[in-house]
């Protein structure tokens, strides 16, 4: 029974018992001669009794429904401002026209500034985290990751770019078009190793450091994708503007703009790529959009590392990950970050 039966059936019995109630005490105060004329007397052309329990179940039925009304509009209400408060948007202040909630938002805004003050306290222990692994990285490491890129660079990627070129012209050869089958095998080879390019090119985009080194996060950003542009057959476009953030802050996003575009190189297919990292209204907002493959997100969340990965970098700050992905239509990748303030308000 749902909340709107159970509210009409409650006052209508209500309704019911008190008509009971006040006709027995007016009859015992003026006790009647004959019981049969509750019968023969009529109103609106029904018997007294019909007339009474017809006025009662119908006046039940108005009070409850009114009521019921009244109260799905303030459960409403109350869903609507505890909606906002966990997508991170500000409650709502509507307590001069909802006076009776007034200790209901006084409570739900002492939630929000406690979500507010846990999303500062994550942000400034990812931005002291990332200060301390920022000293405590030795050089050496950031050595051999370069010398691991300029290897493979050097070497396996020339080589799988000379193995391309090589296909390429196998392929133009006239000779071949003749053989279908050898054809086709050999379309099959070139793929494999332009498949094979762009997951070197993903390798190296995770082997080069991932701090930014004295960088900020927007130039960093540009830097990474005018990289790019060079080096695979997509087309990439970006918007960046200039954002001053916490070390933490930058980092994390930083990482997971290496990882979203890895991701792309090595699986979707793609060929174009859209980035943009603004601030509005409060947040910082980094955004990727191909139009490759695409996949199932559900089935993603469980399986892919990157994914879980991206995830808990972007909680870490305090921040949300938003993924949607049509199979054959492509992925977009959103993450929005609060910046607050040092008090532990959220900036609108």
């Amino acid at each position: 029974m749902s909340r709107w039966q159970k509210q009409i059936v409650v006052n209508v019995l209500l309704i019911i018992v008190l008509a009971v109630l006040l006709i027995t005490v007016t009859f015992f105060a003026f006790p009647l001669q004959n019981w049969s004329k509750l019968w023969t007397l009529e109103i609106l052309d029904l018997p007294y009794i019909i007339f009474v329990l017809v006025m009662s179940v119908s006046a039940g039925v108005i009070l409850g429904g009114g009521q019921a009304w009244i109260d799905s509009r303030k459960f409403h209400y109350i869903e609507h401002q505890l909606d906002a408060i966990t997508k991170g948007n500000s409650v709502l202040n509507e307590t001069e026209s909802r006076k009776e909630f007034s200790l209901i938002e006084e409570k739900m805004k002492q939630i929000e500034d406690k979500f507010s003050e846990q999303a500062e306290t994550a942000q400034r222990l990812a931005t002291e985290r990332a200060k301390e692994r920022e000293k405590s990285l030795q050089e050496v490491v950031i050595q051999e990751r370069n010398r691991l890129a300029r290897e493979l660079h050097d070497s396996v990627s020339q080589q799988l770019f000379a193995a391309s070129m090589l296909m390429s012209a196998i392929n133009e050869n006239k000779s071949i078009e003749e053989n279908g089958d050898l054809k086709n095998q050999l379309a099959m080879v070139e793929n494999m190793v332009h498949q094979s390019q762009l997951e070197m090119r993903a390798l190296l985009l995770h082997l080069r450091p991932v701090a930014l080194k004295g960088k900020s996060l927007s130039e960093g950003s540009e830097e990474l994708l005018a990289e790019l542009t060079q080096k695979v057959p997509m087309q990439v476009d970006w918007t960046v503007e200039p954002l001053t953030l916490d070390k933490g802050i930058e980092d994390q996003l930083f990482r997971i703009l290496q990882e979203a575009v890895s991701n792309t190189l090595r699986h979707a297919k793609a060929e174009s790529l859209q980035v943009m990292l603004i601030r509005r209204d409060g947040y910082i907002i980094l955004r990727i959009v191909d139009d490759g493959i695409g996949f199932d997100v559900e089935e993603a969340k469980a399986s892919s590392y990157g994914m879980q990965n991206m995830k808990e970098r972007a909680i870490e700050i305090g921040g949300t990950l938003k993924v949607v992905s049509l199979e054959g239509e492509g992925t977009r990748l959103e993450v929005k970050v609060p910046i607050l303030l040092k008090g532990g308000g959220h900036i609108d």
